[in-house]
């Protein structure tokens, strides 16, 4: 059991290192190529897309391939992307090039970061406790660790290819050794799971007994058993259009969706606006992300502990809050001094948003990789679209003022936060009545 954790805890570590990598040297890409902001969105914008595309059919391509192999090809894609982005901007200085790269990247974290929740979410269930927020803190140990080293890369002037060639090497050397260890697809779905807690929006049926971890392999068997009794047999495609017409799923989406924005603008563009909007230096805004990523991981790792105490309810409302005080602070403040400090509530504040939204969708095992799928497509989708639509605001109204635009997205999450309360699982034909 330790090895797999261990090796999950890698997994999502590596991600936090490639997502930083770039992200620190943004500014140095930007100047680089003598891009505009809006230049830097549309950059964003071939990500974007990419990783659109993937993460909608990631639920398809982990249910068919499995976390492990996911996680293989999605990190050698995630490494090549790194390399080719290093290329366009050190070598040939071609933002087509670096594009190219991005959409490369794209296409490998999407489906990559949906394996790992599922994997995750399996090994939350073996483990019968909840651990999420620990695998988000080891995804904001990578961007912290990756920052630091970006924001020395920058003072030192090193070239963004090596820079992005070493972290590449890095990222898929890890997931590859990492993925021997991965478990979910052996782990039989009779295992007893049920995750054991103190909080009062748990759920718990004595009279159904533990709950199952379902994986590919045992889900197939699942779906040959009910075929076997006379039920309908669903396959990967069916249970993932339930899951699309599941309305608490969609909701859960909707929830995550503003704080993963919140998230994903900070990691696009706190460097830049702390370049832009407050004069300072290239490596000076690299160690401002850095910060917020610093308290982000603090707080996943010290959101275990808060989970269980006060239940996901308290701590989406009081993750939402805190993010809209950060981000305004961090806008509005009068001071450089102060906008660090504002970067350190905004992390705190976006800590535990896309954790514990996983934990949510994955409530019901049966439906887990299908729901985790659905919801990571809404919330990625605002992690990865929102940034570079930002950058186009960013055109008009500057880059601190386009921060502004998740606020709104902010504020929902705060009023949809009820959702996240856990509910009883139901029966792999459950959606068929939604």
């Amino acid at each position: 059991m330790s090895r797999w954790r261990v090796a999950v805890l890698a997994s999502y570590a590596a991600s936090g290192i490639a997502f930083a990598t770039w992200v620190s040297r943004l500014p140095a890409i930007r100047d680089g190529l003598n891009l505009t902001p809006g230049g830097i969105g549309l950059l964003l914008m071939c990500m974007t897309v990419a990783s659109f595309i993937s993460i909608s059919a990631s639920g398809l391509i982990v249910l068919r391939l499995g976390p492990k192999l996911t996680s293989w090809i999605g990190s050698c894609m995630v490494g090549a992307g790194l390399v080719t982005v290093g290329v366009g901007a050190s070598l040939a200085g071609s933002p087509l090039v670096v594009a190219a790269g991005l959409v490369v990247l794209g296409l490998g974290t999407a489906s990559w970061n949906t394996a790992s929740n599922v994997e995750g979410a399996a090994l939350e269930r073996s483990l019968e406790r909840h651990i999420m927020p620990h695998l988000h803190g080891a995804f904001s140990l990578g961007t912290v660790a990756a920052a630091g080293f970006g924001a020395w890369a920058a003072a030192v002037h090193m070239p963004v290819f090596w820079h992005f060639l070493i972290s590449g090497v890095v990222v898929t050397t890890a997931v590859i050794t990492a993925g021997f260890s991965f478990r979910a697809e052996k782990t039989p779905a009779t295992s007893s799971s049920t995750i054991r807690s103190g909080e009062t929006d748990t759920f718990q049926d004595p009279s159904t007994g533990p709950l199952p971890i379902i994986t590919p392999e045992s889900q197939n068997s699942s779906l040959r058993s009910d075929a076997s009794q006379g039920a309908p047999p669903l396959d990967s495609k069916r249970l993932v259009a339930l899951a699309w017409r599941d309305r608490r799923t969609l909701l859960i989406g909707v929830l995550v969706l503003g704080l993963a924005l919140a998230e994903g603008a900070a990691g696009d563009w706190v460097a830049l606006a702390l370049a832009d909007g407050y004069g300072q230096s290239d490596a000076a805004g690299a160690v401002g992300y850095g910060l917020f990523v610093t308290f982000m991981t603090i707080g996943r790792f010290a959101g275990t502990s808060i989970r269980d105490r006060f239940g996901r309810v308290v701590v989406m409302r009081w993750c939402s809050a805190t993010a809209v005080v950060g981000l305004a602070l961090f806008v509005f403040s009068p001071v450089p001094w102060l906008a660090f400090v504002a970067l350190a509530v905004w992390g705190l504040g976006a800590s535990l948003g896309f954790p514990v939204g996983m934990s949510a969708a994955a409530d019901d095992p049966v439906h887990a990789a299908a729901r985790v799928s659905v919801v990571s497509t809404i919330g990625y989708g605002a992690f990865l679209c929102g940034p570079p639509l930002l950058g186009l605001l960013a055109e008009h109204f500057g880059i601190l003022h386009s921060l502004l635009a998740p606020l709104v997205l902010l504020v929902v999450s705060f009023f949809l936060a009820p959702l996240a309360g856990q509910q009883k699982a139901k029966s792999v034909h459950s959606g068929d009545a939604r």
